[in-house]
């Protein structure tokens, strides 16, 4: 039967009233009557059954997302400033939340080690993913292109290209996106966080990459060769996009009237033009 072992500290010997607290789980005293599962005190009980009801008392005043308890919220709330209050002290790396901090501590403890390479991942299925970049497994095929993916993750978020999916809306300017990543990066703008400046013309970036793509308008590197017609780009987005010239792949089919398309810019007007749709 699932417990809640939450109580105390993993690395520090319980004290005798966390002891006496936690034996509560032992007992019917605090026992969720729905699914059975017991806790070491009232509120936590509390908390648990409104996973059963569906009550979300603590919403969010920026973007009206509701959660169960207080400090999932306040944890959420964390994304919509700069504030990463859980700091690692091996390599200053700092967390949103404490349970991120500690799975980013097991990295250092080389808990889950790769006896292939000896990168230390946080967690075991972390490590399943990583071991794949050794064997070259794909377990996750499209079934739109045949493209695989080593993560189910990688293979949702990429089916959003031929559905045209952007599930993650900004809530400053509603600017939509296919995963979360890409939403994290633009919140960065809102934020006013421009770290990276260029040496050339002083220009800011809120993302390293951003300024290293950049540096190549003063440099005129073109580091992505097309092997078809050697055509040159300065980004990979540019050179994937342009190999549907050559193999003739529309990745972005209509539902409606079964017509594809090789980018998604034709893909939307040919939504909004002919179908009326956003």
């Amino acid at each position: 039967m699932e417990t809640d072992h939450t109580e105390h500290s993993r690395d520090d010997k319980p004290s005798v009233s966390t002891l006496y607290r936690h034996m509560n789980i032992h007992t019917d005293k605090y026992k969720c009557t729905e699914c059975g599962r017991r806790f070491v005190h009232s509120g936590h009980l509390a908390e648990h059954r409104r996973s059963h009801t569906g009550e979300k008392p603590f919403e969010c005043t920026v973007c009206s997302k509701r959660y169960i308890t207080s400090r999932n919220l306040k944890r959420h709330s964390r994304t919509h400033s700069a504030e990463k209050p859980y700091k690692c002290h091996v390599c200053d790396k700092t967390f949103r939340g404490a349970e991120n901090l500690h799975l980013h501590m097991n990295i250092h403890r080389g808990k889950y080690r790769c006896t292939e390479c000896g990168k230390c991942c946080y967690n075991s299925q972390h490590l399943a993913v990583h071991v794949r970049s050794h064997s070259g497994e794909k377990p996750f095929e499209c079934t739109v292109c045949g493209k695989r993916f080593t993560t189910n993750r990688s293979l949702v978020e990429h089916s959003r290209i031929h559905s045209g999916e952007k599930p993650c809306k900004c809530h400053v300017c509603d600017k939509a996106f296919r995963d979360r990543s890409a939403l994290r990066r633009h919140m960065s703008i809102h934020m006013g966080e421009k770290r990276y400046m260029c040496h050339m013309c002083d220009k800011t970036f809120s993302q390293s990459r951003d300024l290293n793509v950049h540096l190549r308008i003063h440099t005129g590197e073109k580091p992505y060769k097309c092997h078809e017609c050697d055509k040159a780009f300065n980004r990979c987005s540019g050179l994937y996009k342009h190999m549907r010239v050559h193999t003739g792949e529309k990745p972005y089919q209509c539902s409606l009237c079964d017509r594809s398309f090789s980018n998604s810019s034709n893909f939307l007007n040919h939504k909004r033009s002919v179908h009326n749709s956003n």
